[in-house]
Formats: structure tokens, C-alpha cells, sequence
């Protein structure tokens, strides 16, 4: 899909991609020009693929002396391929100077320095781990490769090699977690000091679990995305620094009187170089999410290149999420422009409604939908995952009866919204 999308001149692989060489004979790829192999493939290799080795590259080098250096157009780097909420992949186009400048954010922020051992979890077709890795280029630290990510692999390498730093997404953590509790096995995770999350916010059990197993690890997380060459905004969950850890993710604002607003996800404040501001709908000040500055990126690989007078540092991208600033400079994130709910004249999102629902005790995790109806437009409906020993009653009065028992009921969780003040909490079906 993207070697069709972009039209590459060149395909570069080693050993282990073999057979990318074989699907890419022919017209399969009509642009495709040159083969090349990082590896040592045999003569029969070489001949079969017509390929081209980093050896005779340099040889050609050699004889012909000087080479001509051609650079691609707008400063560009690199296209990387994202599927965003949109599902059909696009290619961002990323300049050197985006892909700088967001490296050295997170040195800044992060603060790796030439003595970290960086494990490689994210792979480097990824925006974050491609980041991250040129941050750790550049403060020339050493570099840990797994082949992918598997939560054994990871913990290994972490003994192995004293990794120092690591990225990971919720999903990376809870499996190192799940990994360490069926070994039961702690084991060289000590070493470990800065960890940067990505990709979604971690729950309040992962950042508990996730510094029981990593003692002596900062915890940051950071919310990005693609089309802005990595992460916008850094916030710190835990610092082993200090005497009390930092604030989760899922903690709710209680500073405004505003019923929307008085509820989000905290993803912290910007970088340095970094613009953010609402676009606000509505009465509130709470609205769509925009940026601009040297970190956005130059545009879609399909889309015509703008005009050199209309500035890319100048244009503000819709993140295509849906926000508020509080006073103390903090976003917060309340949910996706393409995900709101309206029903029965509120607008609702799904996000904001599953934050309030997984503070219950009784509740492990939601999902929250809209549905067509007739009266309200779209009816609100919840599915709710009840944590161990808990029971789903119909019969709200058993809630208040003294028993061995747990219970949830429609009322009962409406109840817990309308005293978390979520708007809308009366529209709720489970």
C-alpha cells in the first residue's frame, strides 16, 4: 500500500525481507528502480533479484569519485505512513527541521543524555520510536534492538543490556506487567529511569503496577500524533524524585464551575516550541484542539504542495480532537470531533462519559456509543465490564442493602454520574 501510494525510486532491505524483493518484480511496482541489500546475500541471490549490495555502492563511489547529492523538495524527510481514526492509511510528510526539533523536545523534557541505554520497543516505522531514537542519536546514547516488541524479549533485554530508557503504549506496559506477575520474576528492571508513554493514557492501575516494576523510573506521557511529527504535550505521572508521585491521567479538574469543562484527560503542557489552542464550540471553552509551529507537518503525500507564501509554521492543524486550556496552562483532552454523540440537543463525548463510568469500584472498563433514535437524535449506551465478585442487578434497592454482595444497576451508575456533575448523565442507557 505505500510503496504503490508513494512511488518509490528505491527499495532498501536485509535478509529478512527477502521476499519483498520477489513481490516487487515486474510491474508490480512500475516506479522501482533500484534494488539494494543491506545484508550479504549470495551471487545467485544478487543475480535473481538484480540487487544491489551497500559493497558495490561503495565501490561505485570509489571509481567515480565525487557524487551528485540530490535532496527532496520542502525540506522533506521522511513519509510516515498513518491510519489516524479515518481508517485508510496516508502518508504525513515530515521535514528535517519537524523531526529536530521534536527530537530535541524530548531530550529537553525527557532528559536523555549520553549515558542512557535506550531499548528500541517501538519499531522505527512508528513515529514515536522513529523520534525517540533520533533524540537518543543525538545525546549519543547506546541503542538496544529487539526484533519486535514482546513483553518477554523486552524484560530480557532490559537485564541484559541495563536499559536505562524505553517508550512504550498501554498495551506494552500492561503486558511487561502481566509478563513479571506469571514469572514472578523482578529482575534487572532497576535499572530503568526515564520511561515515556505514548499513544493513550495509562489507567491509574497501570501507573501503580507500572512503578512497582520500574521503582526508580520517571514516568512521563506524552500526547501527539503523527501529522505533528510526535508528541505536542509532556506530562509527568510519576517522579521517584520526589516524596509524592505525580498526578494520573485520569484524575478529574475541579477548577471551573463549568460542567464540561470540569472533566477531561490531562496530557500536560506543551513543548517550548509548540502553539496549541481551542476552537471554541459552543458556550463553553471547550473546543476542537489546533496547533501550528516547525512541528507540523508539511502535508499529505496526496495533497498539492502549498505555496511557498502560506508558511507551514503559520497554518494551524486540527488535531481532530476536542479539548479545553485551564488556568495553570494544561490540556486536556475531552474526546474526538468525529466520535461526539448528539442526543437530545447535548452534545456528548464518549470519552469524557468512559472516564467518569471507570471510577466507579464496580466498573473495570466502558464503552460508550451513540445510537439512531427518533426522539433524541442518538441514544447514548454504555457496556460496562464489571470488576471480580461484582453482580448486575436490575433492582437498584439491593445496592443499599447490607450483603456480602456487590451490585450495579442502571440507577446506580446514573447516580454516580450525576454526582461526578457529567452532562448529560440522564440520557445514559445500559
Amino acid at each position: 500500500m505505500a510503496m504503490v501510494t508513494i512511488r518509490p525510486k528505491m527499495l532498501v532491505t536485509d535478509e529478512s525481507c527477502y521476499y519483498w524483493h520477489s513481490a516487487a518484480q515486474g510491474d508490480a511496482i512500475p516506479s522501482l528502480r533500484w534494488h539494494v541489500s543491506l545484508s550479504s546475500p549470495s551471487l545467485d541471490i544478487i543475480n535473481k533479484y538484480n540487487m544491489l549490495t551497500a559493497e558495490m555502492l561503495v565501490e561505485q563511489s570509489v571509481i567515480y569519485g565525487s557524487m551528485n547529492y540530490s535532496f527532496a523538495p520542502e525540506g522533506a524527510v521522511i513519509i510516515c505512513f498513518t491510519s489516524g481514526t479515518t481508517g485508510r492509511p496516508k502518508g504525513v510528510v515530515i521535514s528535517h527541521t519537524a523531526l529536530i526539533v521534536q527530537s530535541l523536545a524530548k531530550v529537553a523534557i525527557v532528559g536523555y543524555s549520553e549515558d542512557d541505554v535506550y531499548l528500541h520497543t517501538a519499531p522505527l516505522c512508528h513515529i514515536g520510536g522513529l523520534s525517540s531514537a533520533m533524540a537518543m542519536l543525538m545525546v549519543g546514547a547506546c541503542h538496544a534492538f529487539i526484533p519486535k516488541f514482546e513483553a518477554t524479549l523486552a524484560l530480557e533485554a532490559i537485564e541484559q543490556h541495563h536499559v536505562t530508557s524505553l517508550i512504550t503504549v498501554p498495551a506494552m506496559m500492561a503486558d511487561l506487567i502481566s509478563s513479571v506477575r506469571l514469572k514472578r520474576i523482578q529482575k534487572g528492571c532497576g535499572s530503568v529511569k526515564k520511561i515515556l508513554n505514548g499513544g493513550g493514557g495509562l489507567s491509574d492501575n497501570l501507573i501503580k503496577d507500572a512503578t512497582r516494576l520500574f521503582p526508580r523510573a520517571k514516568l512521563l506521557s506524552a500526547y501527539g500524533m503523527t501529522e505533528t511529527c510526535s508528541s505536542l504535550t509532556f506530562t509527568t505521572l510519576f517522579e521517584p524524585m520526589l516524596e509524592a508521585s505525580g498526578t494520573s491521567l485520569q484524575m478529574l479538574a475541579t477548577t471551573s464551575s463549568s460542567p464540561v469543562k470540569a472533566r477531561g484527560v490531562c496530557v500536560g503542557k506543551p513543548a517550548p516550541h509548540v502553539e496549541i489552542k481551542i476552537c471554541v464550540d459552543g458556550s463553553y471553552n471547550v473546543g476542537r484542539i489546533l496547533t501550528r509551529g516547525p512541528h507540523v507537518m508539511l502535508r499529505y503525500w496526496d495533497q498539492i504542495p502549498e505555496k511557498a507564501s502560506n508558511s507551514v509554521e503559520e497554518t494551524w492543524l486540527d488535531t481532530g480532537d476536542i479539548g479545553f486550556i485551564d488556568d495553570h496552562g494544561n490540556l486536556w483532552l475531552v474526546g474526538r470531533t468525529n466520535g461526539r454523540i448528539k442526543s437530545g440537543g447535548e452534545n456528548i463525548y464518549p470519552e469524557e462519559v468512559e472516564a467518569v463510568l471507570i471510577q466507579h469500584p464496580g466498573v473495570l472498563s466502558s464503552v460508550v456509543v451513540g445510537i439512531p433514535d427518533p426522539r433524541l437524535t442518538e441514544l447514548v449506551v454504555s457496556c460496562i465490564r464489571l470488576r471480580e465478585n461484582w453482580q448486575w442487578s436490575d433492582d437498584s434497592f439491593k445496592y443499599s442493602v447490607p450483603s456480602n454482595e456487590l451490585f450495579l444497576s442502571s440507577t446506580i451508575l446514573r447516580l454516580h454520574c450525576r454526582e461526578k456533575n457529567l452532562t448529560g448523565y440522564a440520557l445514559l442507557n445500559f
